[in-house]
């Protein structure tokens, strides 16, 4: 493995992530958050959050606030249900998104209503400017339309049309990869890409990665393959 590769490729491993049990939430935390912290993995660019969540049947988190954030939940297994003080109201299924941009403040809950754990990846986003009217939004993304490539599920940039729309220049990606096909991602100089694999074992120029691991990617080219089929989620932002 070349120094060039270790200097643009950051695996952090998943037994290393920051972890809460709260019983009814099983946490594992990429980035500082709450009563984690680690000076060194306080974000990367400007993804704030990256959580590993399993939330227990029939819970969830109650009304709470937020401001100033843009915030993107990937359900993984299960449903998350949304309520807010918009009136906003909807329910998001495996493999499906929902983004909220928080804005100048709304108060939301998040709860499982399935008779199952509930799995998700939530990201948290910093957008380019701050206040705004908040907003929310959800879409089906089904799984077997993105097999071998990536599909765009949010983003800050126009051209991405059928994407749901977030303020920040960033994009959230995702893709399957059936095992021994591969897959390439750029990383233009100056942005920052996080990548987990919700499922699977793959390798990025090499570095093997296993499930639910995260690896920060500086600019460059990256070319990833499956070992195991994979479902990959990426985030690429300023």
């Amino acid at each position: 493995m070349t120094t060039e590769t270790l200097t643009r490729i950051d695996r952090r491993p998943f037994a290393s992530l920051g972890h809460a049990d709260h019983g009814w939430l099983d946490a594992r935390h990429h980035f500082s958050f709450a009563n984690y912290h680690d000076p060194a993995r306080m974000g990367w660019g400007a993804i704030r959050v990256w959580n590993d969540d399993a939330i227990a049947a029939n819970s969830g988190f109650p009304p709470h606030p937020h401001r100033d954030m843009e915030i993107i939940t990937y359900v993984r297994t299960g449903a998350i249900s949304h309520e807010d003080s918009l009136g906003n109201r909807g329910r998001t299924a495996a493999g499906d998104v929902q983004v909220m941009s928080a804005g100048s403040g709304v108060r939301h809950a998040e709860f499982n209503r399935e008779d199952e754990t509930t799995t998700l990846f939530q990201i948290w986003i910093e957008p380019t400017t701050q206040g705004g009217t908040p907003s929310w939004g959800a879409k089906p993304f089904p799984k077997d339309g993105r097999s071998g490539r990536w599909t765009v599920l949010a983003s800050g940039f126009a051209d991405d049309g059928d994407a749901l729309t977030i303020r920040a220049e960033a994009r959230v990606m995702a893709a399957t990869l059936p095992a021994g096909e591969t897959l390439s991602h750029r990383v233009e100089d100056g942005r920052h890409a996080y990548l987990v694999p919700a499922t699977g074992a793959l390798t990025i120029n090499g570095e093997r990665v296993d499930a639910r691991d995260g690896v920060a990617l500086s600019g460059g080219d990256y070319a990833i393959e499956a070992l195991e089929s994979a479902e990959i989620v990426l985030v690429d932002a300023a």
